[in-house]
């Protein structure tokens, strides 16, 4: 077969995997209206006589030839809708003329090959973006080269600096690393690692670069939630929590890390979640002690507490839900007297979730509540000792990003954070070798409304009573075996 039948054959197999494509798909994703509303919204923040410029994520290698699961920047998700990458998005402040009209925005967008899209599937487009996502302006990324906006005559020209870490495709000269080259190029952005070809003479060259003002102004949209967001994000904790749920009265003993994660991550996409909304947690014991654990890979739960942080996430929109459980079922008396002290500091933290409160309060209540506790447990020496046993803070946004963006002053009306106190004491610590080796975190997400704090979580139990009357139940996962493949 010559080259053009090939040709021909791709583009009928391509367009009729695009006809296919169009059906039995997800119908709850955010809706273009939104993102428009979102831009405008933006656009009202923004200084006279600005323009801000929206990079797509990059494609991240895992090995050799095969690329980690693509996920959009979220910024750029939440101004656009799109989900693909190589693509970049200008928001201008005012409208701006040209030849063919007046505009007040700009999109670029990947042109996929024929061979591409039958490799990966089809791209959005043109089309796709000004029909589904709603945009006028559309064009393809290598027409980001020959882009006529003089980025000179604006007053600032925003967006978040680079950080030099994407790759160069090159198959394409219309890819991410080439799309920020050029706007490199046009506004004269020069650092000693970058090596950007000679200015285009005709082009005057921006100096007015700004990359210190997106963080504000996203954080400001970005902070309180719409009704559509709340709606996705509702879901996304409520999946979370139900995974806390099963894996309560599925646990026992000889279970590893690994099994708890995997039934956590099961119950998600049994809900319809694409992903996790970042890497899970699941320690036991002294590997609780460790934050931000997530090698997951010891062999044998024993007796030891279970910290558990997963969060689903559901239409890009992340949980972010801890419960810590004892793995046979019923704490200790030292795990309870721990579990319970940070319970005491996580209510009392949640009462203080009111409008225009202060979102350092909470915090401050949690902190002073465990250091009591402590010292009346003999772990430390002092109520104001410092120690190590409790090292983070307790209250940070959820949404688009685990850690989504806010400006942290006041608690407002829609606003969804996080509540998560905990202890942990390693093995080794200066205090009686009975408390070695208990990690404790309990960690819902607070919805704040004018009648008071919501606990979106609630689904997962919390108490310690209650959360040992739920190990006790009858587990789904009892029955399900699988043969062994270490017999002969």
């Amino acid at each position: 077969m010559d080259t053009k039948k090939i040709l021909i054959a791709l583009l009928l197999f391509t367009t009729m995997f695009s006809f296919s494509q169009g059906k039995d798909l997800p119908k709850d994703f955010l809706p273009s209206k939104f993102h428009k509303e979102r831009r405008a919204l933006l656009r009202s923040k923004m200084p006279n006589n600005s323009v801000a410029v929206f990079f797509a994520n990059p494609s991240r290698n895992r090995a050799n030839d095969v690329d980690y699961l693509y996920h959009q920047d979220p910024n750029f998700y939440y101004l656009t809708g799109s989900r693909e990458p190589n693509a970049v998005l200008l928001i201008f402040s005012e409208k701006q003329q040209s030849a063919k009209g007046l505009y007040n925005e700009l999109f670029y967008v990947e042109k996929k090959t024929a061979r591409a899209e039958v490799v990966s599937g089809p791209g959005i487009g043109i089309d796709g973006a000004q029909k589904l996502l709603g945009f006028k302006n559309v064009f393809y990324g290598k027409d980001f080269a020959t882009i006529s906006v003089d980025f000179s005559k604006f007053d600032k020209v925003i967006f978040e600096d680079f950080k030099n870490d994407v790759r160069d495709d090159k198959r394409t000269d219309a890819d991410l690393y080439d799309l920020i080259l050029t706007f490199k190029t046009k506004i004269s952005y020069q650092t000693s690692s970058d090596k950007i070809p000679a200015s285009d003479k005709n082009i005057k060259l921006a100096t007015n670069i700004d990359v210190t003002a997106v963080k504000g102004l996203m954080a400001t949209l970005r902070e309180v939630k719409t009704k559509e967001e709340l709606v996705l994000l509702k879901k996304a904790v409520r999946i979370s929590a139900m995974g806390q749920v099963e894996i309560m009265k599925a646990m026992h003993p000889k279970m590893s890390e690994t099994e708890v994660q995997g039934i956590h991550e099961f119950v998600y996409k049994k809900y319809g979640a694409e992903y996790e909304g970042y890497p899970s947690i699941v320690g036991a014991g002294n590997n609780g002690c460790i934050l931000h654990y997530q090698e997951n890979n010891k062999m044998s739960l024993k007796n030891d507490l279970v910290l558990m942080d997963l969060g689903a996430e559901y239409r890009g929109y992340t949980a972010d839900v801890t419960r810590t459980i004892p793995a046979n079922g019923k704490f200790s008396k030292e795990q309870k007297l721990i579990y319970d002290l940070v319970y005491e500091a996580q209510e009392a933290g949640i009462a203080q979730y009111i409008i225009e409160g202060k979102i350092s309060t909470p915090g401050l209540t949690a902190r002073k509540i465990i250091n009591e506790g402590l010292y009346k447990l003999g772990i430390i020496k002092s109520v104001d000792e410092k120690h190590p046993y409790f090292p983070h803070g307790t209250s940070h946004h959820i949404g688009l990003d685990v850690h989504d963006p806010g400006n942290y002053t006041t608690f407002a009306e829609d606003m969804v954070l996080t509540m998560e106190p905990g202890i942990y004491i390693p093995e080794g610590s200066k205090c009686d070798k009975k408390w070695w080796g208990i990690g404790v975190r309990i960690e819902d997400d607070i919805l704040i409304t004018k009648n008071g704090p919501i606990i979106l979580s609630a689904d997962a139990p919390r108490k310690s009573d209650e959360i040992e009357k739920m190990m006790q139940q009858k587990s789904i996962f009892e029955t399900y075996t699988l043969p062994d493949l270490d017999k002969k």
